[in-house]
């Protein structure tokens, strides 16, 4: 096993995840699995929702879903934070509602929405991601995807202010 520094652990970590969203943001599935551990320890969480998706498969399995709810979403970064082992994202949404959603039928709505971004790397292979947590307002989102007129639009408006990154 090679020695990392810490400062090198963070360095492979903010690699991997700058990789994960241009990847996401490419729509190049395979090349957004390639940065996570590819079996059976790998997972998604969705937590608003509760969701679980176990091992690679399931990780294909969230990206599948919401590359069919959201098939034009894009990913802007507007915070970054990271410790050995552990990054936080600040994330910004933004997509067009043109498949089934959590039961909603697509209406063709677009969709603004904050996320927050846990990413949990491999103590083996620090540069591969173990998992993704995503937390976000369900309601907010939902009322967006309905068309909702007084639906909140992009929470705290995180892509108006300067991104930020601590180490």
């Amino acid at each position: 096993m090679t020695v990392v520094t810490i400062e090198g652990r963070v360095a492979l970590q903010r690699a991997t995840i700058e990789e994960h969203i241009r990847q996401e943001n490419a729509k190049e599935w395979e090349k957004v699995y390639d940065t996570f551990l590819r079996d059976e320890r790998a997972f998604y969480d969705v937590i608003p929702m509760s969701a679980h998706y176990e091992g690679i498969r399931g990780v294909q399995d969230f990206y599948e879903a919401l590359a069919v709810a959201l098939p034009d979403f894009v990913i802007t970064v507007t915070g970054e934070y990271d410790l050995p082992g552990y990054s936080w994202r600040e994330l910004t949404v933004t997509g067009t509602h043109q498949g089934e959603f959590a039961g909603i039928a697509p209406q063709g709505h677009p969709v603004r929405f904050e996320i927050a971004a846990l990413y949990i790397f491999s103590d083996d292979d620090p540069g591969k991601l173990v998992a993704e947590r995503a937390y976000w307002d369900n309601d907010s989102v939902y009322r967006q995807l309905k068309g909702e007129a007084d639906a909140p639009r992009g929470g705290v408006g995180l892509t108006d202010r300067a991104p930020i990154r601590v180490a």
